[in-house]
């Protein structure tokens, strides 16, 4: 939630830019880069970490990237034992997004002594061809492989990724997919449908004509996950995100939603602060958005020189931040309690939003109850849209 100026950000997020290759669909900052870069990348990090760490007690930790598994045993061990001189660690939630291809047990074992509990692995598909086809390195078995690594290493509580509408991908395939998903048994499954941006290889082949999107087959695909995911035994608490069942966790919140949900992003929609370290990575605390410049050498360079690496600040007004907040929130199942976001941003909904809410609830998209405000099911699947109309 918001913090005062008193109370220290209780959320992490780091940005980790290598990868083995970039992927066709990648609009991340993240380059393939050797070990020189990436053990100065990691001095310019603690340097970083030194820098917001008395402002910082961390309930959730996010190391996202690029591939942070990438990283070998020797760059993690100077980053676990930063974190611990820092009085950072212990974290409720520690999670590594983790690539298949970079998974060892000795990796494992160290993440889990360094405090991390929690793993999300980039599967995005378990079809060998559209693996290919996204230009990712690893292979179906590696799935496999890493998932029963993540077990033996003691982890109970692991993340699949996975990506629908991918250019050749049929409905059928994408059935299969969720079974093999279903099968492995993981805590969490977060999803995302290919998004076309700019400078990426796969935007530039649909811009030369080499395939088409068929909007209808990924409005299937969604409502087939929906429907999959559910009778799976996972519950939808967000647009993407669907996480098992269980004892109900309301720590960051008023409202209901599984206890194996992601308390990190769950932090992001709620309209929560955080730091955010690394190339490119944004931070949000007490109202102002900083972003560290998307240049992995001269963040180092900077950080060496005792400088922030900053490439832009901006302070929102009240109302805008308050608008991005709704914006965010609604894609969370439960919508907004109008009494929570009141309290939260100092706005009511029913006065500042209520055209647009009406409007939504006209189109189907939208539901209004006498506690709060929520999108619907097809509203779930057009929130992008739905959330432009709560900016401010």
């Amino acid at each position: 939630m918001a913090q005062s100026a008193a109370e220290p950000v209780t959320s992490l997020y780091v940005h980790v830019p290598f990868c083995v290759r970039k992927c066709l669909y990648c609009a991340f900052y993240s380059e393939a880069s050797g070990g020189e870069l990436i053990d100065r990348y990691v001095g310019a990090l603690i340097r970083e970490l030194e820098r917001v760490a008395a402002d910082l007690r961390p309930r959730t930790i996010f190391f996202g990237g690029g591939t942070p598994s990438l990283l070998n045993l020797r760059q993690w061990e100077r980053i676990f034992d930063a974190m611990q001189r820092l009085h950072l660690s212990g974290a409720t939630e520690w999670t590594v997004e983790c690539n298949p291809a970079t998974v060892s047990l000795d990796k494992a074992k160290l993440f889990r002594s360094g405090g991390v509990n929690r793993v999300s692995l980039g599967v995005q598909s378990f079809d060998e061809a559209l693996l290919d086809r996204l230009g990712r390195v690893h292979s179906r078995q590696m799935v496999f492989d890493s998932f029963d690594i993540l077990r033996r290493a003691g982890f109970d509580n692991v993340n699949l990724d996975l990506m629908f509408a991918i250019p050749g991908q049929t409905l059928e395939a994408w059935r299969e997919t969720l079974a093999e998903a279903e099968a492995l048994g993981s805590e969490h499954l977060s999803t995302y449908e290919v998004i076309y941006e700019e400078d990426t290889p796969l935007y530039d082949q649909l811009q030369a004509g080499k395939f088409d999107v068929d909007e209808d087959l990924a409005c299937a695909m969604y409502e087939e996950l929906v429907e999959h995911a559910t009778s799976a035994g996972f519950q939808q608490y967000e647009v993407a995100n669907f996480a098992r069942t269980g004892t109900i966790n309301t720590q960051l919140s008023t409202i209901d939603y599984p206890s194996r949900a992601c308390l990190h992003n769950v932090n992001y929609w709620r309209g929560g602060g955080f730091y955010g370290l690394g190339p490119s990575a944004t931070t949000y605390v007490r109202g102002v958005r900083t972003k560290n410049g998307s240049n992995t050498q001269l963040y180092c360079e900077l950080l060496e020189r005792g400088r922030r690496p900053l490439e832009s600040r901006e302070e929102l007004l009240p109302l805008a931040r308050a608008g991005e907040t709704a914006a965010f929130g609604l894609r969370m199942t439960a919508g907004w309690p109008f009494e929570e976001f009141q309290h939260l941003t100092g706005y009511d909904l029913r006065r500042e939003w209520a055209a647009d809410m009406s409007q939504l609830a006209e189109q189907g998209r939208g539901r209004i109850l006498s506690d709060r405000f929520q999108l619907t099911r097809e509203g779930l699947r057009f929130a992008d849209s739905a959330a432009q109309l709560f900016l401010r």
